[in-house]
């Protein structure tokens, strides 16, 4: 593959066999561990944060779903939408009213949330409440929130931006690891094909994991049509379940899934976030995929089919 040969494989190994755990969650919240051979985790919520009720809804009926599943979770909800395509969408109810509902669904719940940041400012207030931070796609390579990220001492989810190759993402693994965080998750949210397309290249999930870090799979975003209605994004949910199946065959760690009640009228991302009514279905079969996957991998081995260095 293209690139492939840019890459120190060796170190690339070496990372791999370290099979790094990340562990998500800070005071009284129950913990979720991710990486390695441990149980797939589930991250969501609705895209932004609506308000107070909406997000406390939400986290309830996320919180049954995955309780009934025996899924491990983390709540997901944004406070600031920067990345918006129009100056009429909605960003989000801000940095201190956002905060302080995350804060009362894990209080309430008990468990950890995690919210993006798109200003290097607002990074250390987003580490006091969160369990988790998120480094948004299109920010993956910016040093100044890379640095300020790491420098939160939390778990980092660090999204692939859409015009990354999957091998280039060590480099901002290393940037994080030079300023003194390593744990660090990489998703892939898909891969710009063209205009207004994304694709999903599943070989991004192994080369991702190269570096030694649990990889996610942002499966609501990768159907996202991006402008393709002008000045808001269409996208393409039936496909949701189909992909969902295939990255979690792939050996994904943690499944990132945007959710709503009512789809047509969320505030952010009406066009790709999952109906929650599908969630228990799509989580289920994620759960028994991942399974059936560590069974094999238990009867067969890892996967050891032409090794990169051979």
């Amino acid at each position: 593959m293209t690139g492939l040969q840019d890459i120190n494989l060796e170190k690339f190994i070496i990372h791999k066999n370290m099979n790094k755990i990340v562990t998500v969650g800070y005071g009284e919240v129950k913990k979720v561990q991710i990486g390695g051979t441990l149980p797939l985790a589930f991250v969501g919520g609705p895209c932004a944060i609506e308000n107070r009720d909406h997000a406390m809804f939400m986290a309830d009926s996320i919180a049954t779903i995955c309780d009934k599943l025996d899924i491990p979770w983390i709540y997901k909800s944004c406070y600031d939408k920067d990345c918006r395509s129009s100056p009429k969408s909605f960003h989000g109810v801000g940095i201190d009213q956002g905060l302080k509902i995350l804060s009362e669904v894990r209080e309430t719940y008990k468990v950890p949330v995690v919210s993006d940041f798109s200003d290097s400012s607002w990074a250390a207030a987003t580490g006091e409440v969160c369990d988790m931070v998120q480094v948004p796609a299109y920010l993956c390579r910016q040093t100044s929130i890379l640095k300020a990220a790491a420098a939160t001492g939390r778990p980092i989810l660090l999204k692939k931006g859409q015009f990354m190759s999957p091998w280039n993402m060590k480099n901002s693994c290393r940037k994080l690891e030079a300023f003194g965080n390593e744990q660090i998750i990489l998703a892939d949210r898909g891969t710009f094909m063209g205009y207004n397309m994304l694709v999903n290249d599943m070989t991004s999930f192994p080369i991702m994991s190269y570096t030694g870090y649990p990889v996610c799979y942002d499966a609501t975003h990768s159907i996202q049509l991006p402008t393709s209605m002008g000045n808001i994004s269409g996208g393409q949910r039936e496909f949701i379940p189909y992909l969902v199946r295939s990255a979690v065959a792939n050996g994904i760690n943690l499944l990132f899934m945007e959710t709503h009640d009512n789809p047509s009228k969320a505030l952010s991302d009406a066009n790709t976030v999952l109906d929650i009514k599908y969630l228990e279905n799509v989580l289920y079969q994620a759960k028994k995929v991942h399974e059936m996957r560590l069974e094999l991998l238990n009867e067969l081995g890892p996967d050891n089919v032409h090794p990169l260095n051979q």
